[in-house]
């Protein structure tokens, strides 16, 4: 079997761009080849700084595929060509888009369906290409995987995919998302000169992420204790409509109690997590929500939301809080934080449950939906 990896969107630049989606791409083509002896897998690369692995194939592409422009004519103008040359049995679309026209069948993976679910989010051509280009894609596929069962449901619910069309297939975490001695905590926390205790939101700064309601939460909190040692973090790349956050620290009076450090590079995201004394994410939609699993995989406790996939994803290892409600994340954060018993339980669950979560389990469940868009059966060897 000879499959194509369309990964045009893998980025190893620092930038916010590179998190979420190039983490999956990344994990996929190094943990794939070793899961499937006797397939052959032909990634197609734009970044030339990626080195592959043993067992993968790379073709990387000769006009710059960075700019979204160049990505979509790569795609759907050079990506058949090279499928057809490459004698490919089966092309997977990592992201949303697969050709209009290819000379095999193709997978696609939808991760979410935030422009369908959050339109506002997205500039107007970006929003319009997505949701033009990923319902062809969905309905044009031999097969559909999901992160989740969240975003399986949206598929159904919004688009009327049929179910039985779809491969649920969780995500991994990381290796380098573990415990490490309490020394080691304490030095990375005095290289960035970070308070003894704080809590931690990591992720982009927008509105879908909920970060006003995380302020928010943090202010009534700060309002209703004699506690003055507990900070709030807030570190992630500017996103959209970021201003206004900015703006809602200085109103509610807790800029002496809040950083903002900015972008953390991929390499130091474990080092951020374990340093924290509670990690907060009460976003109002994701795909999957790869941040608390990671953040429990560090033995941090983890507070998030009740809705989208995120329940799935934490089971019963964190705390679950409506993010609507400022007052239901306040009073979380104020059980957390004067707590340590539970502290504690929620870290040993969440320890357990990350446990559960590997990218050798995503490789092997991507490959049995290989075989069922091939018309085989799923544990065929």
């Amino acid at each position: 079997m000879r499959v194509g990896l369309s990964a045009q969107l893998l980025s190893l630049s620092n930038t916010y761009r590179s998190a979420g989606i190039h983490q999956y791409i990344l994990h996929l083509l190094c943990t794939l080849p070793v899961t499937a002896s006797g397939w052959q897998f032909i990634a197609f690369v734009g970044d030339r700084r990626f080195q592959p692995p043993p067992g993968l194939h790379v073709r990387y592409s000769r006009w710059p595929t960075t700019a979204p422009w160049g990505r979509i004519l790569w795609e759907q103008g050079i990506q058949p060509w090279l499928a057809r040359r490459e004698r490919l049995d089966l092309l997977h679309a990592l992201a949303y888009v697969t050709p209009i026209a290819t000379p095999c069948p193709t997978v696609v993976t939808v991760h979410d369906l935030s422009f369908v679910r959050y339109p506002e989010a997205f500039r107007p051509l970006h929003r319009l290409y997505l949701q033009t280009m990923t319902r062809r894609s969905v309905f044009q596929a031999r097969r559909i995987i999901t992160d989740s069962y969240s975003t399986r449901n949206d598929l159904v619910r919004l688009w009327g995919v049929p179910a039985d069309r779809i491969s649920v297939v969780p995500i991994g975490v990381a290796d380098e998302y573990r415990p490490v001695p309490v020394a080691e905590v304490e030095r990375f926390r005095r290289q960035r000169s970070l308070p003894d205790r704080f809590v931690l939101y990591l992720g982009t700064l927008e509105p879908r992420k909920n970060v006003m309601a995380v302020v928010e939460a943090f202010a009534r909190w700060v309002q209703t204790t004699r506690d003055r040692q507990v900070w709030l973090v807030v570190a992630g790349a500017k996103g959209w409509d970021y201003q206004s956050i900015f703006a809602r620290v200085q109103a509610l009076g807790i800029s002496n109690r809040v950083l903002f450090p900015g972008y953390v590079p991929a390499v130091e995201l474990p080092a951020w997590y374990r340093a924290a004394e509670v990690f907060l994410y009460p976003s109002l939609y994701e795909g999957f929500g790869l941040p608390p699993l990671e953040a429990m995989a560090c033995g941090t406790p983890v507070i998030t939301s009740n809705t989208s996939s995120l329940p799935e994803v934490v089971g019963d290892a964190a705390l679950l809080v409506d993010p609507y409600d400022v007052e239901a994340i306040a009073e979380a954060l104020a059980r957390l934080l004067e707590d340590k018993e539970l502290r504690q339980r929620l870290r040993e669950a969440g320890l357990a449950r990350a446990r559960l979560f590997s990218w050798e389990r995503t490789a092997r469940e991507t490959i049995a939906a290989y075989r069922l868009a091939m018309g085989q059966n799923s544990s065929d060897q």
